[in-house]
């Protein structure tokens, strides 16, 4: 289904609020952040802010959910008949390996509001519930990669897996300084890690 010139340019605006609020939650932290701020940067007016946002944490949920998206696109392209794990592994390999530059900033946005999040309830939950969400969007993309006669249990295990072992990879890699976003101690190495332990071959 086509995306309408007006759901595209509301998504584009609600990312640029997004990446404002995450500058400034990295920048300032999220207590000495207003919304007034988010606004001014993202060249919004606080209405505009508050049509799409709740709060300044809410703020952020485009930002943080770009992955999930990109990984699941990646998995539905998967050649038919591929095994799960191997499907998995090679969909969050590319998803979570920076393509350039600007993916590798991505990346590290969302490291900064990890670490942000540490001390800030309101924005954990944010990106707890980013995770459930694309918890919830990955089992229909599952369910038709296993088959008409998959277990919808197995279904449902397995989302709850991929989703964890890349949040847990996520949240891993953001209390480490010296990690980059590519090597032994990336995001894609530690979340296909956990991929293995969760879901083994």
């Amino acid at each position: 289904m086509s995306t309408s010139l007006t759901e595209r340019r509301k998504a584009a605006t609600q990312l640029e609020i997004a990446h404002a609020a995450a500058e400034l939650f990295t920048e300032v932290g999220p207590d000495a952040t207003t919304t007034e701020a988010i606004a001014s940067r993202a060249g919004v007016g606080l209405r505009t802010f508050y049509r799409y946002f709740r709060n300044k944490q809410d703020a952020v949920g485009p930002l943080l959910a770009v992955g999930g998206a990109q990984w699941r696109a990646g998995l539905a392209a998967t050649e038919p008949g591929t095994e799960l794990p191997q499907a998995l592994r090679a969909a969050v390999a590319e998803a979570l390996t920076p393509a350039d530059d600007a993916a590798a900033d991505g990346l590290r946005q969302t490291r900064g509001l990890l670490r942000a999040a540490v001390d800030d309830p309101a924005l954990r939950a944010v990106w707890y519930r980013v995770n459930q969400e694309s918890e919830e969007q990955l089992r229909p993309v599952l369910a038709t990669l296993m088959g008409p006669d998959a277990d919808p249990l197995r279904v449902r295990l397995a989302a709850a897996a991929a989703t964890a072992a890349i949040r847990i990879a996520l949240e891993t890699w953001s209390e480490q300084d010296e990690a980059d976003v590519r090597g032994p101690n990336s995001p894609a190495a530690l979340a296909l890690h956990c991929l293995s332990e969760l879901l083994p071959d």
